[in-house]
């Protein structure tokens, strides 16, 4: 198969190759427009903008993300959200009533 398929590949290169007109080599072959200088200075620019906001965002932040008092998260780390009854909840007036 690897054969067959080498074979294909080599007699397509030879047709391209013998009809003795050599391809993409005029006096501007390979030069760079400046319209492509453009887009890699906008796209340098947006990256800069984009990093700078981030910063800027990222220091708004606080040193660290623990609550200043754990106690209400602590109990519900100890699995005692499922054992409050009805009433107990905030803004249950009675039990039974339908929720708000």
């Amino acid at each position: 198969m690897n054969h067959a398929v080498l074979t294909v590949l080599w007699m397509a290169a030879d047709d391209f190759l013998a009809d003795g007109v050599p391809r993409d080599t005029g006096p501007d072959f390979g030069k760079a427009s400046p319209f492509g200088l453009l887009v890699i200075v906008l796209l340098m620019l947006g990256t800069f903008a984009l990093v700078w906001s981030m910063n800027r965002q990222l220091k708004k932040l606080p040193e660290s993300f623990d609550p200043e008092h754990p106690d209400a998260d602590q109990a519900a780390d100890e699995g005692t959200v499922g054992s409050a009854s009805p009433g107990d909840l905030p803004g249950d007036d009675e039990p039974g009533s339908p929720p708000r």
